[in-house]
């Protein structure tokens, strides 16, 4: 099983850089933030970064980490999805906890894809000649 370490996001300032550059945008059951990474920032990780926020509203330190445990194994799982140097920050709702599992692995594979959709569009975009 792949280790989830190299493509975690940790730091404050990368957190903070996403919500400010980023797009927020919602699934069914978890909000999520993204934006690809500036050449600059790609130094330490080529590949995506993963964040996860499960703020004190959504229950006990108990149900927040059953809740990060679940949404670390369904990133785990889907990664190989994201092949773009961007940041993610998945935001879930108090639901996901008693989500079935495969319907949170499906939730986040549909982010996944969707967030590299968005990622395609914008090298495109950029590599497109000004006209």
């Amino acid at each position: 099983m792949a280790s989830l370490t190299p493509h975690r996001l940790r730091k404050h300032a990368d957190y903070q850089f996403t919500y400010k550059a980023g797009r927020k945008q919602f699934a069914k059951q978890i909000a999520y933030f993204h934006t690809l990474r500036p050449a600059e920032r790609r130094s330490d990780t080529p590949g995506p970064r993963i964040g996860l926020t499960v703020p004190k509203a959504l229950g006990k330190a108990v149900d927040r980490n059953r809740i990060k445990r679940r949404m670390r194994e369904a990133v785990r799982a889907n990664l190989a999805l994201l092949t773009s140097p961007v940041d993610v920050i998945l935001h879930p709702r108090r639901s996901v906890i008693e989500m079935d599992f495969q319907q949170l692995k499906r939730e986040v594979a549909q982010i996944f894809r969707s967030v590299q959709a968005a990622c395609d569009r914008a090298t495109q975009k950029a590599a497109a000649p000004l006209a």
